[in-house]
């Protein structure tokens, strides 16, 4: 029996991980959540590293995925410190359990973004040099060299912007474009502003879910992969023409206005195209047309919130 540890499985991508697991045979699974703690999940607070220790001593897992994190550049620029707990520290308490368990020393595979590169001069390939301009970035790139530091049974995985099926609007920097871009389409409403300086590539969540089992399945047949990969989706756009389709997808005639000047108060980079030829070379990945997800996105979460 292959047994694999989520940690933050009530996220947006952990979500979308556990539903991909479920259909593996022959496999444990367990989750972990901390702010939304569902019936089939322990609540895990991973800035504590005692608990963090006991939990993998306890369950003895085989793998470990760690996709809890603060992600919103934003809020860790405003509070580094707290950005630091959840993005390197909880990063390393992890890596020390999994090797502490005696004859397991667990593959942990870990998080991480694009926002480690400064946006200069893509694609970047996994050995690029990094240089994040905000203080997310710097985090999540102390996380990456906190657990490749601390062991080598382990794979750091960057993702770009990420979207997928949400419970919230908000959840996801893409769908939290969605009431801006409807109330635009009011009558005496003024145009929604829209970025249309930066690139970002929109990645869905279940495609990476599908590389991560991918990832796993190596793992559970003993030729796990190890150091750094990346993995994104293929369609470059700014966020006015993710507004656009967006727009499209909802039938709305909406009224956006493209802001060709950077106007975030965080400094973000302007691309960040990650490589994703380490995983392809090995027939790893998966990529669901944007429009494809997106519209798929939309029409769930209006189903089972017909008044949002």
């Amino acid at each position: 029996m292959f047994k694999v540890a989520i940690i933050g499985a009530s996220g947006l991508l952990g979500r979308a991980l556990v539903r991909e697991l479920q259909t593996q045979t022959g496999w444990q699974v367990v989750q972990t959540a901390f702010s939304r703690v569902g019936p089939q999940q322990v609540a895990l607070d991973v800035r504590d590293a005692r608990a963090v220790s006991d939990f993998v001593a306890r369950e003895a897992p085989d793998a470990i995925v760690i996709a809890a994190a603060e992600r919103r550049p934003d809020v860790c620029e405003h509070d580094p410190a707290a950005a630091r707990a959840l993005n390197v520290d909880a990063v390393r308490h992890f890596a020390a359990a999994a090797k502490a368990v005696k004859a397991r020393n667990a593959w942990v595979l870990s998080i991480s973004t694009d926002y480690v590169f400064d946006g200069s001069t893509p694609p970047y390939l996994p050995e690029s040099t990094p240089n994040p301009l905000n203080a997310y970035g710097h985090s999540k790139l102390e996380g990456e060299r906190a657990l490749l530091d601390a062991t080598d049974n382990a794979l750091v995985l960057r993702l770009p912007l990420l979207y997928g099926p949400i419970v919230a609007w908000q959840e996801s920097a893409v769908t939290s474009l969605v009431p801006a871009i409807r109330a635009s389409a009011q009558t005496g409403h003024v145009g929604a502003v829209m970025d249309a300086w930066a690139t970002r590539y929109p990645t869905f969540t279940p495609d990476v879910a599908f590389v991560i089992r991918e990832l796993l399945t190596r793992c559970a047949d003993g030729d796990a992969v190890r150091g750094l990969a990346q993995w994104s989706g293929d369609e470059p756009m700014t966020k006015y023409e993710i507004a656009l389709r967006i727009a499209r997808a909802l039938g709305i005639d909406a009224n956006l206005i493209a802001q060709t000047k950077p106007a975030d108060a965080t400094p973000r980079p302007r691309d960040c195209h990650l490589d994703s030829g380490r995983l392809e070379a090995l027939g790893i990945g998966r990529r669901t047309p944007f429009d494809g997800g997106i519209r798929a996105v939309l029409d769930a979460f209006e189903a089972e919130h017909p008044q949002a």
